[in-house]
């Protein structure tokens, strides 16, 4: 129930005072951060490390649970700190994120009354001037905003061609919210970047930097509405995808009004087949949509959670399926770089050909792994890990004894604990995306293999870069060829050095440089092990909780290695 106050509720659950409402987010962050620092740092120098150890996982989720509970009461920006932490797999355990994966926008409705003051003021006209009608009850009520089915005037509808709509509002008070928990967040940011804990394994800062950024883009409707027509227009000639269209006439930087869109969600299987659409034809191609999004077009949906895809029968006799993907929510969207997009196109190629020597090439490439990492490690490592485990779907990881996946890390755990990790920009929206893709398609088809749809795609991407391979090779040799030229003149150069006796073998700050490339270079074999157990956890625990919590649990290993042996000097 929303909170009242002087008879009024509050149009943001929690808002109540800002400033009480700031101290109480620092209060939390404060409390917590305290009895880190004493488990993590205090009790092991006390010899009590096993105490810290054993009761870590328990720490964690009671954490987790603490900030949903908070998260909930608060409202506004904390539901989405709560959703972006759970998609920082990179730098939380599991324990974390797997509590506040499940953290939805449970918040309230705002009263009608409001919702029509809001709107009214931002489109300068009263409501029943601009829409037919609007349903007072809305269809949606998140943490930023909430939805409700209105109909455009004729006038209106005859211009658009539209005429059932969704009109999405802001909840009133919500840019000052906003404007409290970023600052409330920043200053955690700033606590965070002095405790060597954890500035040594991630940027606090730069994260809410980015947290703040993405949620700023998200309440600025005019910068949706965008992302919608672009999305639409990578999608034009596709008749697999929908994209609702966007009537910009009753649209401002608060209010978004779409074409209503809403079909069947698509994870409810039940009322698929009862219109007759088989729920295992639609995962294959929702994975084949949103590879062409990641690899592709570079612009991807990074909240293909299911209540943002739909499912729309059709008539057209002519199209492959009798319906089509219809996308909504286009608030948190993100987009590859070419560069980034070359690897990424690469990785999949390698990865459908179990070519393990391929697959670090394209890690490489992809800018996760440093340039002077030694690779040949972990080119073994993912021979074998392919050999073993590559192909197999979602059932037959299952059936794998988890003895194995621990012998596989005892095996290279030096070359997993010494790799230099960082991600690109955007990276983690790209794993986001896919882990949601590939829970939406289990629950669509329990014994749905992701390699079913990685295989052909590749197998078009790799018909796509053929025509790239000859520039490619012309390339290389160029450089081979300028290469030989240079090395005579380099020898001369060499041999003259040495018969003036001037060529030194001790250099103390060579052999420190070099000492520390060879400490990067060593942490460079794992960075591709932590991904693929992270992803085989996702894909996994769709089906088994245990197991999948299991393999994203080690992934943590060579990430914490990484991220905080491998910075010293």
């Amino acid at each position: 129930m929303a909170s009242v106050r002087g008879g009024r509720a509050d149009p943001v659950p929690g808002a109540g005072n800002t400033r009480a409402r700031y101290r109480r987010i620092l209060r939390f962050a404060a409390w917590h951060l305290t009895v880190t620092w004493w488990f993590e740092l205090v009790l092991p120098r006390l010899g009590l490390a096993r105490v810290a150890n054993r009761t870590r996982a328990k720490r964690m989720r009671r954490f987790a649970q603490r900030f949903h509970a908070l998260a909930v009461d608060l409202g506004g920006l904390m539901i989405k700190v709560g959703q972006f932490m759970s998609s920082r797999l990179d730098v939380l355990p599991p324990e974390i994120t797997a509590e506040l994966e499940g953290l939805q926008d449970e918040v309230p409705p705002v009263p009608f009354p409001a919702i029509r003051a809001l709107a009214e003021a931002e489109l300068a006209a009263p409501l029943n001037k601009v829409f037919a009608w609007v349903e007072e009850t809305p269809i949606a009520a998140a943490s930023l905003g909430q939805v409700h089915r209105a109909q455009l005037l004729p006038a209106n509808a005859a211009d658009t061609g539209l005429h059932q709509v969704v009109v999405k509002v802001q909840r009133p008070g919500i840019a000052e919210i906003v404007d409290v928990d970023l600052a409330a967040l920043r200053k955690v940011g700033g606590w965070l970047s002095h405790i060597r804990l954890v500035s040594n394994r991630a940027n606090a800062p730069a994260l809410v930097e980015e947290f703040a950024q993405t949620s700023l883009e998200e309440i600025d409707y005019l910068n949706e509405a965008a992302n919608a027509e672009r999305f639409g227009a990578d999608f034009e000639n596709d008749n697999r995808v929908a994209v609702p269209g966007v009537v910009w006439e009753r649209t401002t930087r608060r209010v978004l009004t779409l074409e209503d869109v809403t079909a069947i969600k698509i994870t409810d299987t039940k009322a698929l087949l009862a219109v007759g659409i088989d729920p295992a034809q639609v995962a294959p191609v929702f994975a084949s949509v949103m590879f062409d999004q990641l690899f592709t077009n570079g612009f991807f949906h990074a909240d293909p959670h299911p209540g943002n895809i739909f499912v729309t029968p059709v008539t057209d006799t002519s199209a492959e399926h009798p319906w089509r993907l219809t996308f909504v929510d286009f608030g948190m969207m993100g987009e590859v770089p070419p560069s980034t997009r070359s690897g990424l196109r690469k990785l999949l190629i390698a990865a459908a050909s179990r070519n393990g020597k391929g697959l670090v090439a394209a890690i490489s490439d992809v800018g996760v792994l440093v340039p002077s990492a030694d690779t040949a490690e972990l080119e073994r490592a993912m021979t074998q890990l392919f050999s073993r485990f590559g192909g197999m779907g979602f059932a037959e990881l299952r059936e794998v004894d988890p003895r194995e996946f621990r012998d596989f890390a005892v095996e290279f755990g030096d070359v997993v604990r010494s790799l230099p990790f960082q991600l690109p920009e955007n990276f983690l929206l790209v794993i986001r995306a896919m882990a949601l893709t590939s829970g939406v398609c289990s629950s669509l088809d329990a014994r749905f293999n992701l390699w079913d749809s990685v295989e052909p795609y590749a197998a078009r991407l790799l018909r796509e870069e053929r025509g790239n391979i000859v520039q490619d090779v012309a390339q290389e040799a160029l450089d081979v060829v300028g290469l030989a030229l240079r090395l005579p003149k380099r020898l001369d150069g060499l041999i003259s050095t040495i018969e003036d006796g001037q060529l030194q073998m001790a250099n103390p700050r060579l052999e420190r440089q070099l000492a520390r490339l060879q400490r990067t270079a060593q942490r460079g074999i794992g960075a591709l092990l932590f991904g693929a157990l992270l992803i085989a956890g996702s894909l996994v625990r769709a089906d088994d909780s245990a197991l999948g919590n299991m393999l994203m649990l080690l992934s943590v290993v060579p990430l914490l290695h990484g991220l905080w042996v491998g910075r010293r000097r």
